[in-house]
C-alpha cells in the first residue's frame, strides 16, 4: 500500500487527495483530529488552498501561510507560521511559545479544542497574510 502513497505523489495527485489519504492511513484518533481540524480550517476559511510538503506534511495557505498540520505518535500538532504576531485569547497555542516567529497547538488524544476561538485564530491569520 505504500508504493500506491508513493506512486499517487509521484504523479502529482492533487494535495487533498493526498491529505485524505494520510488521514486514512493515520487510522486512529490522529486521523480523526486531523480530519477536523481540516474541517475546521475549510469552515473558517472557504478560499484556503491546500498544499503537500514535505514529505507528508499538510499545509493550509491563504495569500500565505496560515499553518502546517503535522502528526506525530501522541501528538497532532499545528504549527501558525506567524503566530506569534497572533492575538490568542483563547490560549489555543501551547507549544513552540518562545519562538519570535511561530506558535503551534499540540492537540493529545482525548484533547477537545474550542471549534470557535480555532476558526476566529484561522480568520486572523488570514488577515494577517493579507495586511
Amino acid at each position: 500500500m505504500k508504493q500506491t502513497k508513493k506512486s499517487a505523489a509521484a504523479k502529482g495527485a492533487p494535495p487533498s487527495r493526498l491529505i485524505d489519504a494520510r488521514i486514512k492511513e493515520l487510522g486512529d484518533w490522529r486521523g480523526k483530529m486531523l480530519a477536523h481540524v481540516r474541517a475546521l480550517i475549510k469552515q473558517a476559511d472557504p478560499d484556503v488552498v491546500e498544499e503537500w510538503k514535505w514529505r507528508g506534511v499538510p499545509v493550509w495557505y491563504h495569500d500565505g501561510m496560515i499553518c502546517t498540520g503535522e502528526t506525530y505518535k501522541s501528538v497532532v500538532k499545528l504549527t501558525f507560521a506567524k503566530g506569534a504576531a497572533l492575538k490568542d485569547p483563547s490560549a489555543l497555542f501551547n507549544s513552540s511559545l518562545e519562538g519570535k516567529v511561530r506558535r503551534a497547538i499540540d492537540i493529545h488524544e482525548g484533547d477537545e479544542i474550542d471549534e470557535d476561538a480555532f476558526k476566529t485564530l484561522i480568520r486572523a491569520a488570514v488577515a494577517l497574510n493579507k495586511s
